[in-house]
């Protein structure tokens, strides 16, 4: 099965992610805000990286 999902779907799962890490590890929150603005930083310059597939 091929998933052809967008940053759509993908930033809110991360940003629940981040939170639920934020609420157990408090110490974390410099290193999870950083790590998830390049992440969502990245996808939005190269939108078609998220893309699986031979031609998207």
């Amino acid at each position: 099965m091929v998933y052809s999902g967008s940053m759509v779907m993908l930033a809110p799962l991360m940003a629940l992610f981040a939170g639920v890490l934020i609420l157990i590890f408090p110490r974390l929150l410099s290193y999870i805000v950083a790590i998830y603005l390049i992440a969502i930083g990245l996808a939005g310059l190269f939108p078609m990286m998220m893309i699986v597939g031979p031609m998207g």
